[in-house]
């Protein structure tokens, strides 16, 4: 497989991101891989040839007149590419192996943002499907494309648009990945095989809430939802059958740890510790700060009902409530502060550390600001104090990287499960293809039925009862549903059977070809006609 920097240089010189349809067709075609163990030497996607492609943006009318020069184009060909393939399953995004925190905060989307986001992506015109994944170490964008280079160029530019970060600066940091890649990644993303901490669990519960969060919201539709239904599936599996997450640290956990290492000898034992935030990140924080020993934490939140809840909830430690106005008070007592809230802007300025009283030589006279909000909770000026030190969510690879290796070891076993779970998916999707099929063949019989049925009761007469009418009305529908009942199961390709999947779409085509059903270029005008619709709206 190509590398990402290759694959584009290859096509260097070109005017857009059309520029790969000329060169190869079809499963040819190419995914633009993502950077795995070099991350940081082999950086992320060399977008050259895509530079000359930067478009201003448009006016609603232009978009509109495009869609229209869209459908145009695709109904002066039939050969074109489009009909050729079906839509792409598609990931774009950037993660902590990408891009440093100060990139990843300026995307991160919050999670009652997420359906006005999607609903935004499916608004592209080559957009069908969309779901945002966001969380402290990564930010993708998964969607369900009619053109996969013309879809990657859409949500590279709404992303850009969005976050304010310039697309030529912003491309420097992107992955992306096209159908089975992007199937695996998410996948290898449930399992825990692609976080910062290798192994950890949390993120599991993240792509449950994007697929919870999803449902009812347009633009969430069957491919994006069975896709994360079936990487939940694998996540699951993946912590149920191997013990990967054995010894595995969470990014809270590595936050305390970092603490610890920070810290003088014994001085978890000592330090007064402040939680800001009692979330989910700020209350697995305080449960690892218990489990290591701390017996007092002062707690600040919005609310004391949270706080008296986790003191209920944790039994090991004293737990002090303390509001969001007491919060540089209650920092001016602390020697560690940990800071895990969802607020857009710091909490922590150089001039509010400025104030601070020094901390006690016993604690080494530093104090600590350990940062896991993205955005971050604490400005990067505060390092500029000589008595404060601040540590994000990236700093954390000092405590990872400790037992990373054990567990790579299990990663591999997980692979396993992974790719037993891709198969299945991959067969759901493929038999997805002869839906449309189903539906046509359907329908034709369907209007076969009805109207022989009405020359049958004009003829019976008017005096024919309503128990009788129903009687042959249920007697034509049971004779098509029989008659359909040997195409339709051989229409089916799910991998419960042997059937293989070049055997049934054999038989799409033999079905279409033998009824004269419609082709595939109209059901493609019927999504850019909606596409249309859309815009126009």
């Amino acid at each position: 497989m190509a590398t990402a920097s290759s694959f584009a240089s290859a096509f260097a010189g070109t005017n857009d991101f059309s520029f790969a349809g000329q060169c190869l067709r079809g499963s040819q075609l190419p995914c633009i891989v993502k950077p795995k163990q070099k991350k940081a030497e082999t950086g992320a996607l060399n977008t050259r040839a895509e530079t000359q492609s930067e478009e201003s943006p448009v006016s609603l009318n232009k978009s509109k007149a495009a869609s229209l020069t869209a459908l145009e184009q695709l109904k002066a060909s039939s050969a074109n590419r489009y009909t050729k393939e079906r839509s792409s399953i598609l990931v774009i995004g950037l993660s902590v192996h990408t891009a440093p925190v100060e990139m990843r905060e300026k995307l991160a989307i919050p999670e009652a943002e997420w359906p006005r986001a999607i609903g935004e992506l499916c608004s592209l015109n080559h957009i069908e499907e969309a779901a945002v994944l966001s969380t402290c170490n990564r930010m993708e964008i998964y969607v369900v494309a009619l053109s996969w280079h013309r879809g990657i160029r859409e949500v590279t530019e709404w992303m850009a648009k969005t976050s304010g970060i310039p697309l030529g600066e912003l491309r420097q940091h992107l992955f992306m990945l096209r159908d089975n890649d992007a199937s695996q990644h998410l996948f290898q993303v449930a399992s825990g095989l692609d976080s910062l901490v290798l192994g950890e669990g949390q993120i599991l519960a993240q792509v449950k809430q994007v697929h919870k969060v999803g449902q009812g919201v347009l633009g969430f539709e069957r491919n994006i939802g069975g896709l994360f239904k079936h990487a939940i599936t694998a996540g699951k599996r993946v912590r149920s059958e191997t013990n990967i997450a054995a010894g595995a640290v969470s990014v809270s956990s590595a936050a305390v740890e970092l603490a610890i290492m920070k810290l003088p000898k014994d001085g978890i034992f000592f330090a007064k510790m402040l939680v800001i935030g009692a979330g989910k990140m700020g209350k697995l924080v305080i449960r690892h700060l218990i489990a290591k020993g701390c017996k007092r934490i002062v707690v600040v939140n919005r609310s004391e009902e949270r706080v008296s809840l986790l003191q209920q909830e944790l039994t090991g430690a004293e737990l002090i409530y303390k509001p969001l106005t007491e919060m540089l008070n209650s920092a001016a007592e602390a020697d560690v502060v940990f800071t895990s809230t969802a607020s857009e802007t710091p909490l922590f300025l150089k001039e509010h550390a400025e104030v601070l009283p020094p901390v006690s030589a016993k604690m080494g006279g530093i104090r600590l600001f350990i940062d896991i909000a993205v955005p971050r909770n604490v400005a990067v000026c505060v390092s500029e104090v000589n008595s404060s030190r601040v540590y994000n969510v990236d700093d954390l690879k000092e405590v990872v990287d400790a037992n990373k290796e054990d567990r790579q070891k299990k990663a591999l076993e997980a692979q396993v499960i992974i790719d037993e779970e891709l198969r299945l998916f991959e067969a759901w999707r493929d038999s997805l293809e002869t839906v449309p099929t189903i539906k046509k063949l359907r329908a034709y019989a369907e209007r076969i039925r009805i109207a022989e049925l009405e020359k049958c009761l004009s003829k019976m007469g008017d005096d024919v009862s309503k128990k009788n009418r129903k009687l042959v009305d249920d007697l034509s529908r049971g004779i098509v549903n029989k008659l359909l009942h040997g195409p339709m199961q051989h229409l089916r390709c799910d991998g419960s059977d042997s059937r293989t999947l070049s055997e049934t779409l054999e038989n799409m085509h033999a079905l279409e070809r033998m009824f004269s059903l419609e082709s595939d270029i109209f059901v493609l005008e019927q999504k850019i006609r909606a596409k249309i619709e859309q815009a126009q709206k």
